[in-house]
C-alpha cells in the first residue's frame, strides 16, 4: 500500500462514521473517516498512552503530535483544563475531524493545526509532547519527531511515546538516550511500550 494515513491529502474516498468511547472517565463522541488512523475505534496503543500519561511538574502547553481524529489530545485536554493542548497532524482529513470532535465534545483548551511533525509549532514553552508515531512513515520520520520534540521541550519537560516492541521500541530507546537525560519504560501491555523521556 503506497498511500497510508501519513499523507497530507488521503486519496481514499470519504466514508465517515460516529461512535462513542470513554477515555480517562470522560465520555466522547468521535467522528472518524477513511484515510485516518484507526478509524473504527480508539486503538489499543493510544489507550495505553492516554491511561499512562502524567503531567510533568513544569509550566507549559502539551503537544499531541500525529493527533489523528483527536482521542489523545482531547482526552488529556478534558483531564487538564488548566493547560492548552496543541494537536497537529500532516493529514488534512485528520485535522478537520479533530476540530469537529473538539467542538462536539466541548473541548476548548486546544489548538488544532496541520503540521509535518512539529515543524509548524510556534509555542516556546512546551511541558510535554505525546505521540503515537506513524510507524509506516519509517524510522527517519519517527526519529525526526523525537529530535524536534527535544528541541521544543523546556528543561525537565517530557516526551511520551507509545510503540510496539516489535516495531522498534528498543531502537527508539537507544536513540532517545543519546539526547534525553532520563529514559524510562513506564508501562508494557500486550507488546506496547510506553516510553517517557525527560529532557
Amino acid at each position: 500500500m503506497s498511500e497510508h494515513y501519513y499523507s497530507k491529502k488521503p486519496q481514499v474516498g470519504s466514508n465517515p462514521s460516529k461512535w462513542k468511547f470513554t477515555l480517562r472517565g470522560f465520555s466522547f463522541v468521535f467522528e472518524t473517516d477513511a484515510g485516518v488512523f484507526s478509524k473504527s475505534e480508539v486503538d489499543f496503543g493510544s489507550r495505553v498512552l492516554i491511561d499512562s500519561f502524567e503531567l510533568p511538574d513544569v509550566e507549559g502547553c502539551i503537544l499531541d503530535v500525529g493527533c489523528g481524529y483527536g482521542p489523545i489530545g482531547l482526552s488529556i485536554a478534558k483531564n487538564h483544563p488548566e493547560r492548552v493542548i496543541h494537536m497537529m497532524d500532516v493529514n488534512e482529513r485528520a485535522v478537520s475531524l479533530a476540530k469537529k470532535n473538539a467542538e462536539v465534545n466541548g473541548v476548548q483548551n486546544v489548538q488544532i493545526f496541520e503540521s509535518d511533525g512539529l515543524s509548524a509549532v510556534q509555542e516556546k514553552q512546551v511541558a510535554a509532547v505525546m505521540t503515537n508515531p506513524p510507524i509506516r512513515a519509517g524510522k527517519d520520520t519517527i526519529f525526526r519527531f523525537y529530535d524536534q520534540a527535544f528541541e521544543k521541550l523546556v528543561d525537565n519537560g517530557e516526551l511520551w511515546i507509545v510503540i510496539q516492541k516489535k516495531q522498534g521500541a528498543p531502537s527508539t530507546i537507544a536513540h532517545l538516550e543519546e539526547k534525553f537525560t532520563e529514559v524510562t519504560v513506564v508501562e508494557k501491555k500486550k507488546g506496547y511500550w510506553i516510553i517517557k523521556a525527560k529532557k
